[in-house]
């Protein structure tokens, strides 16, 4: 079979010999060595203390290693060439029913292997002895890894209901290496869904959010529909699912165009939270739906409503409220001003105007709004795509001349105020407001001198007079 390379393996092999103990490669380093996969850390299992053996190791290879400890879990970690490494003694595990937190005593490799989640992860390879190099499969995960298969080690009843998050790893699994769940398994999950309500938010999103970097999100996220997952975490999702028709007119499936925008999005880029921005661009259509007899089916200030509702969804699943939120927000909010544009003559003022409200998130907005043109229509599709182009040529000329990107005023208002002899007054606003809607009007250049010359005439208008 293929070989672990990483000089860490020859380091454990030689510590390991030296104290006497069993070492191993297990886990997912092993599940991506057979399928070929780069690993972002090495976990090592010993029969004996995990900590003792990250020391000696960590000592073995330079004296200026830190070793970060875990006590509780029994484990200890370091960084070594650009590879996290991770230790931990073979254990056995129990489970209380209202706790995902295992007792924990010391066990076997056997026992190791048997608390593992998934076949394709119950994998290991001695790193000394006599049995050097030799896979150990117990479960016959070699046999899933070929098959595309994920399914439990033991029965997924207790796997899941002993650790529910086991239940996300699974999708997450699934969607990140195209693999299908086996039916038994997967028929666990949906009878534990319930068991998800023990599980931490910041737990759940830490899943959710690997699967929206996996390479077909929408795959992650219709398993976790079926598998009544998502009711327990994102229900205003489901809330976009199907169809309604009056007097034969008919909305388009909100659930689906998500997915199709989600899929996009997630093809073009590793930003997860402009990949949040796509799956939440349309959330308050459901609040926000009415039939009109005259125009059909309306969303009027979905993407209002939407921006609102984005705060509330991460307070409750105790995602980051900071700049993180008010992107999301922005671009949930401004998801409708390109394709506004679009449908329209295409003006230099406008675009100036989106320029000036997009800032630094322009370019995420573009994509964003181009992933939600998901029309069937070929004729209708060509047409977006031809205006689009122009909508962007706009802003790179517009950019380059009037350079609006994260625009200030050339003629702030601690300068209209020293000029007028006057403090923080709605006069001040007002002036302001002026000398930025003639820039974006292309009325006046962004130009100081220009600006200028507008604050004294508006100054004028409003009874102030320079000071001498």
């Amino acid at each position: 079979m293929k070989q672990l390379t990483h000089p860490i393996y020859e380091i454990v092999s030689q510590v390991a010999d030296e104290v006497g103990i069993k070492a191993y490669a297990v886990g997912g380093v092993v599940r991506d060595l057979l399928m070929n996969r780069m690993s972002k850390d090495i976990d090592i299992v010993v029969v004996g203390s995990g900590i003792a053996f990250a020391k000696a190791v960590a000592s073995a290879i330079s004296p200026h290693i830190e070793v970060s400890v875990f006590k509780s879990f029994g484990t200890a970690r370091f960084r070594f060439m650009d590879t996290e490494i991770e230790f931990v003694g073979a254990r056995r595990e129990s489970y209380s029913a209202d706790s995902r937190k295992p007792a924990v005593e010391d066990g076997t490799l056997q026992d190791d292997l048997n608390r593992r989640d998934f076949t394709v992860n119950a994998l290991a390879i001695p790193l000394n002895g006599p049995d050097k190099g030799q896979l150990i499969d117990c479960f016959g995960g070699v046999d899933d890894i070929s098959h595309k298969l994920i399914r439990t080690p033991l029965d997924p009843d207790i796997t899941f209901s002993d650790d529910p998050l086991r239940m996300m790893r699974a999708v997450r699994f699934a969607s990140q290496l195209s693999f299908d769940i086996v039916p038994e398994t997967f028929a666990a999950i949906q009878r534990n869904a319930h068991r998800l309500e023990i599980i931490s938010q910041e737990r759940i999103v830490e899943e959710f959010n690997k699967i929206l970097l996996s390479p077909h999100p929408s795959r992650g996220i219709n398993l976790l529909k079926d598998a009544a997952l998502l009711q327990y975490f994102l229900p205003e999702l489901l809330e976009l699912q199907g169809v309604e028709t009056i007097n034969g007119r008919a909305h388009k499936d909100n659930y689906l165009h998500t997915l199709e925008v989600v899929d996009t999005i997630a093809w073009q880029t590793t930003n997860v939270w402009l990949i949040w921005a796509a799956l939440l661009h349309d959330i308050a259509k459901p609040i926000t739906k009415r039939y009109d007899e005259k125009v059909g089916w309306t969303f009027h200030s979905h993407e209002f409503v939407g921006s609102k509702m984005v705060g509330k969804i991460f307070k409750r699943l105790k995602m980051p409220a900071n700049e993180k939120l008010k992107y999301v927000q922005k671009l949930v909010l401004m998801h409708l001003r390109p394709i506004a544009l679009v449908e329209d003559i295409v003006t230099d003022s406008a675009v100036r105007r989106l320029l000036f409200d997009a800032g630094d998130d322009i370019d995420d907005l573009m994509l964003l709004c181009n992933a939600d043109i998901t029309s069937k229509n070929p004729e209708k599709r060509r047409r977006y795509a031809l205006n689009f182009e122009k909508v962007q040529q706009k802003l790179v000329e517009i950019e380059e001349k009037d350079r609006l990107r994260n625009f200030q005023p050339p003629v702030d208002g601690i300068e209209i105020m020293e000029v007028l002899g006057i403090g923080p007054s709605r006069e001040i606003g007002i002036i302001k407001t002026t000398i930025k809607d003639a820039i974006l009007d292309g009325t006046i250049a962004n130009d100081h001198d220009e600006a200028f010359q507008l604050m004294l005439v508006e100054a004028a208008k409003l009874g102030l007079k320079p000071v001498k």
